[in-house]
């Protein structure tokens, strides 16, 4: 059965909403998704900090008893933040000011030189790293060729896909980098607009081992409370 790591950036983004610097706490919100059964918590800091601030993630580091999951740019900045909190895991993803929320995988292609020396000085000092890339052969390749312990498959594009052919593309792309990924022997994680809903297209493809869900357990947390919304995510996820 695939694990589940939740992103709780989004309780930071509601209690950044108002300006006020206590409630909801993610790191209330990081118990709860514990006690709740997930496997880990994912936190993404950004450089411009507009919803996790280092103080939520030093005190992450002290309370979460699972796995704790740092997404970040690959900076020299995050990179030394990252050894100051020794997370269980990086996951490197491409970051831009103007987003709302991460929009796409890395460019290895571009970037492979950079990511490949961020990769190999934190992992030389015992940090694992995923890279959250694009499901593509040529991508997972250079992971593999950069010796990254991980990957985060790309997600969003089947999950946002408004026809069933544009969707049944992009699916049929993340079961291939799946299980190309896994012959590699790469781990395998998947992530990024993920729902109650698209979960359930991901029966049978044993290759991942852990889905990184934020927004949608955020967002039915907020009707149903923490508790309920991962266990409800849970018990999708062990229906696979």
């Amino acid at each position: 059965m695939a694990g589940l790591a939740v992103n709780v950036d989004h309780v930071a983004t509601l209690r950044n909403t108002r300006g006020v610097v206590s409630y909801p706490d993610p790191v209330a919100a990081a118990v709860m998704v514990e006690l709740a059964g997930a496997d880990g918590v994912v936190v993404h800091l950004r450089e411009d900090r507009r919803h996790i601030k280092d103080r939520d993630l030093k005190i992450l580091r002290k309370v979460v008893q699972t796995k704790l999951i740092l997404e970040m740019a690959s900076t020299d900045e995050m990179v030394g933040i990252a050894f100051e909190i020794q997370p269980d895991l990086v996951t490197l993803v491409p970051e831009r000011r103007e987003e709302l929320t991460t929009e796409g995988g890395l460019d290895l292609i571009v970037h492979q030189n950079a990511i490949a020396e961020t990769v190999g000085t934190l992992q030389n000092s015992g940090i694992p790293v995923s890279i959250f890339i694009e499901p593509d052969p040529d991508l997972i390749k250079i992971a593999h060729q950069i010796d990254t312990t991980m990957i985060e498959i790309h997600t969003g594009t089947f999950c946002e896909a408004k026809t069933y052919k544009k969707r049944n593309q992009a699916f049929s792309n993340i079961v291939d980098a799946a299980k190309l990924a896994h012959k590699l022997r790469i781990g395998v994680n998947a992530g990024h607009g993920l729902c109650y809903n698209t979960i359930k297209a991901f029966k049978g493809l044993r290759e991942i081992d852990e889905f990184s869900i934020g927004h949608s357990i955020v967002s039915r947390a907020v009707l149903v409370g923490m508790e309920r919304a991962v266990k409800d995510m849970l018990a999708l996820i062990k229906g696979l």
